[in-house]
């Protein structure tokens, strides 16, 4: 009977530090191999600062063209943009004069 109590009372010791270990684990690994975890942070931090110069990008060429689009909707537009668009666009010169596509 001592030794029935005594193993059971080992037991029911060890039960609470048992699920307690278990479940700090089960956080832990999840904290650094989870989906997002410490791991994947750094996949993250290099795809935003990648996103973020594309972003860059696009701002700066958006800007760029809504200047152009600016100079052609004045009441008088650019004459040197009219000429650029002209020549771009029908690829005709002055008779002298040979026009060479850009990409």
């Amino acid at each position: 009977m001592r030794i029935r109590r005594s193993v059971t009372r080992f037991f029911t010791n060890l039960v609470f530090p048992a699920i307690t270990v278990a479940v700090v684990s089960y956080f832990g690994a999840y904290t650094i191999w989870g989906e997002r975890g410490i791991l994947v942070l750094e996949d993250t931090s290099a795809n935003l600062a990648l996103r973020q110069q594309q972003l860059a990008e696009l701002r700066e060429n958006r800007d760029r063209l809504q200047h152009r689009i600016h100079l052609m909707e004045e009441a008088n537009p650019d004459p040197d943009m009219v000429e650029e668009l002209a020549r771009t666009q029908l690829m005709d010169g002055a008779p002298n004069q040979v026009a060479i596509p850009r990409k």
